[in-house]
């Protein structure tokens, strides 16, 4: 059942946590993940709000933590990548990894061979798993995803009891190992300072962000769809600028 988002709140409470999205919710999507582009305003709002907030400002993503240092460094105070299978709780520190499995490599070469066959789909490589991306081609997920499918069944096992899921994204499919999402992202970010005890208020717009929202409501915080409550990552972006300037606070 999809999620019925909140109407958007004037403001933030004095003892909010913010756990942002990146790809489509920070950022604009672009034809591949290497091509996306920090807007200039973007960090400064970020920066401001870890002021107002006691550094409770996070960014919750499927992209490795490695990537958010590149786009954003220094910027937010805690990082959950590859859709939490990969943490660092606070800049400068330990990246703590789940114990999960990767993939076999057979499937990846399997999946190699499948994306050579359509010129607009390209293949993003995770630490523990990998991506088919086809944004250039929007007509080709279905295929690819039956493709996908083939690749990764056992007739040996039951598919929900499989170690590995294959995972619907924004114009892509991710192969992933199970044990990893967003709301157990979120709940290990909040477990720990400068979170702890701060209502957490959660922004994403695709479907691997709804275990977040789901957490973040829980916790009697918010949870917010992109799409639903503030248009584009255009946006999000206004309102947090608004945020930071102290706004309706």
């Amino acid at each position: 059942m999809p999620l019925i988002a909140a109407p958007p709140t004037p403001g933030l409470p004095p003892n909010a946590a913010l756990l942002l999205d990146l790809d489509g919710t920070l950022l604009d999507i672009a034809a591949t993940p290497d091509s996306v582009v920090v807007p200039p305003d973007l960090p400064r709002s970020l920066r401001a709000l870890r002021a107002m907030l006691g550094d409770a400002v996070a960014v919750v993503t499927g992209r490795p933590v490695e990537q958010i240092d590149a786009l954003l460094p220094g910027v937010p105070y805690a990082v959950a990548g590859e859709h939490g299978g990969a943490i660092r709780h606070a800049p400068g520190g330990a990246l703590e990894r789940a114990n999960l499995p990767a993939p076999p490599d057979a499937w990846r070469a399997q999946a190699e061979r499948v994306a050579a066959g359509y010129s607009g789909v390209m293949i993003e490589e995770k630490a523990r798993g990998f991506v088919l991306h086809y944004r250039a081609m929007p007509e080709i997920g279905p295929v690819l995803r039956q493709a996908m499918l083939s690749i990764m069944a056992d007739p040996n096992r039951d598919p929900d009891d499989a170690p590995f899921e294959l995972m619907r994204a924004h114009m892509a499919w991710e192969v992933k190992p199970r044990g990893a999402d967003k709301g157990l992202a979120v709940r290990h970010i909040m477990s720990r300072a400068p979170f702890t005890g701060r209502t957490p208020i959660y922004v994403g717009d695709d479907v691997t962000d709804e275990d977040g929202i789901r957490v973040a409501r829980t916790a009697g915080g918010e949870g917010y769809r992109v799409q639903e409550v503030f248009g584009d990552p255009a946006g999000v972006r206004a309102w947090l600028a608004r945020l930071a300037e102290g706004n309706g606070r």
